[in-house]
């Protein structure tokens, strides 16, 4: 009788108008699972978590909502998104961000209204994150990296690679850092100058094959923006 080889489950969903990309993170060995930045479209993200417990087999443990920043198209659906859990008896995920950014997320009905879009006040933050802290979720290691500059507590998630789960060595670099461009900086605490030192001392250290999955737009790796990135040259 074979046995299924347990691979590392990614899925990246495009969600609001501004299509955030939303990650869903998903050990296969615990099926524990982390998102990254629900900033929008709730249902879409719930639909997908229900899919691949179909596809498991087997009910997934959402533990974690990491947050890069707290600008509203990356946090958006992180009450309902929580409610959910909280309405179905379930072991509800923590809501984390960096201490930094707290005042922008308790911002969140505020910033809907100057861009168009209507808002609930945020829920209580469970965890700030710490610079350098290391959180383990199943198999999945995250460093976080915190780089300031698109927002003052704007974070990257440095995933460690396990190639027995193909789980390949990915950043998940928010808005700031994406595929040769960098953040904007004229919102609420942001900073060009601090930010592209974030990038070129906190990014640009990583290894060159480092996958980099930005908060909008397509993936990249560390090595072609380190080559090809005109805002860091």
């Amino acid at each position: 009788m074979s046995v299924e080889k347990l691979n590392f489950i990614q899925r990246t969903l495009s969600v609001g108008q501004l299509q955030c990309n939303c990650q869903i993170l998903v050990c296969p060995k615990t099926h524990e699972a982390v998102l990254v930045d629900p900033g929008d479209d709730a249902q879409k993200i719930l639909n997908e978590i229900a899919t691949i417990e179909k596809n498991l087999g087997a009910r997934l443990k959402v533990k974690a909502l990491f947050h890069t920043h707290a600008h509203f198209d990356h946090i958006g659906a992180t009450r309902e998104v929580k409610e959910h859990f909280v309405a179905a008896g379930i072991e509800a995920p923590q809501i984390f961000l960096h201490k930094a950014d707290e005042f922008i997320y308790q911002m969140l009905p505020m910033q809907g209204k100057m861009f168009g879009f209507e808002f609930k006040p945020s829920l209580p933050i469970d965890q700030f994150f710490q610079d350098e802290q290391t959180l383990e979720f199943g198999t999945m290691k995250f460093s976080v990296i915190h780089t300031p500059g698109h927002s003052p507590g704007g974070v990257c998630f440095h995933l460690k690679e396990d190639s027995a789960l193909a789980m390949p060595e990915t950043i998940f670099t928010g808005d700031t850092l994406f595929k040769r461009s960098v953040g904007r900086t004229d919102l609420w605490g942001g900073d060009q100058d601090l930010m592209i030192k974030s990038i070129r001392s906190r990014l640009m250290t990583l290894d060159d094959e480092t996958l980099a999955w930005p908060g909008h737009g397509p993936s990249t790796r560390i090595g072609e923006e380190k080559r090809a990135n005109p805002f860091l040259s």
